[in-house]
């Protein structure tokens, strides 16, 4: 970020809070802010896209109107958000209809508007281009990145297509019956070929993403298990404050597998991810690792009820084994193996 903030900074500072607007008035308050800084376009009755224009660096994201407005601190596109606040380009794929069919960004009108962005040699104008979505947006941003030749793409639990001939194992998604997935961007991981590279973030335990994940198979794709992350990892990676760098890190050419990694082990100290993991522990069957497990939580909070009873159990049958736990340091915390 240079010294001197840009327009769309300072903008971005003083947004009011519209995560609680009904889906016109959501639309509304994004054309205005983007008409003042760029350009906003319905790209049919769904759809529209939304551009902020401060070069050299570009994030495009692909984002719903539900997930938008529950997730971010004002209801503004996560894209929007990191870009005004480090002064980079943003363009937003905006998906606001009523069902969540849109999500998947399935829509001559938007094949036709980055037609149009390729035909103009838009992406050329920018040093740095990073596609990013989650879940069925996640598939979106595998699958237009192809427009961009040498963009870097992070997606969070993305599927590879819903053609039924190749996909039938996942009914997760019944509306998506009748939609084509088999012309235009179509296959998402052969959308991905032109990429620099590319990020596959996804829960190996869901065996629906774990299996749309295996599908996306090049040597410049890197796949990230989030063990113990659940069905909605995104919503996870945004609860410890991970998505954030991880972005950044791509805009600025320095993402890793193991950059991911490492902000990823935010999740030690988050609550969801810390009862997800003692419910599969188990204090019966692994007492030793879950005693471990109940004693690093409690010393970091005091009153979680669920790990104390655990740590009891554990306890009880350590103590019918006859073994028991080394005392604990109380200079330290105690670690416990989580991947």
């Amino acid at each position: 970020m240079s010294e001197q903030e840009t327009e769309l900074q300072k903008a971005m500072q003083g947004i009011e809070d519209i995560s609680d607007f009904a889906r016109d008035e959501w639309c509304e308050a994004l054309e205005e802010l983007s008409t003042d800084l760029g350009y906003y376009q319905t790209l049919g009755d769904h759809h529209s896209v939304a551009f902020l224009d401060e070069k050299p660096r570009l994030l495009v994201t692909f984002e719903s109107y539900e997930r938008t407005t529950e997730r971010t601190r004002k209801g503004y596109p996560v894209g929007m958000s990191l870009a005004g606040k480090h002064g980079w380009s943003s363009l937003t794929l905006l998906s606001h209809g009523p069902d969540e069919t849109g999500d998947w960004f399935r829509s001559k009108h938007i094949y036709g508007y980055f037609d149009r962005l390729v035909d103009e040699g838009f992406f050329e104008d920018f040093d740095q281009v990073v596609f990013y979505g989650a879940g069925a947006c996640g598939y979106a941003a595998a699958a237009f990145s192809v427009v961009a030749p040498g963009a870097t793409v992070i997606t969070i639990a993305p599927q590879a297509t819903l053609n039924g001939r190749l996909a039938s194992w996942d009914s997760r998604f019944p509306k998506t019956r009748r939609m084509d997935f088999t012309t235009r961007y179509g296959f998402a991981p052969d959308m991905l070929e032109g990429a620099e590279k590319a990020y596959v973030l996804y829960d190996p335990k869901v065996e629906a993403d774990a299996m749309h994940a295996a599908l996306f198979n090049a040597p410049h794709i890197s796949r990230v298990p989030c063990r113990l992350f659940g069905v909605d990892p995104e919503y996870e990676i945004m609860e410890i404050d991970a998505l954030d760098p991880i972005l950044e890190a791509a805009m600025e050419s320095r993402l890793t597998q193991r950059v991911i990694t490492q902000e990823l082990r935010k999740r030690r100290t988050h609550q969801g991810y810390q009862r997800r993991l003692l419910a599969e522990l188990a204090p019966k069957s692994r007492p030793y690792q879950t005693a471990f497990f109940c004693r690093y939580v409690l010393n970091q909070r005091r009153h979680a009820p669920r790990f104390r009873r655990a740590l009891n159990i554990a306890m009880e049958a350590l103590e019918s084994e006859g073994k028991t736990l080394p005392p604990a340091k109380p200079a330290a915390k105690a670690k416990i193996e989580t991947t």
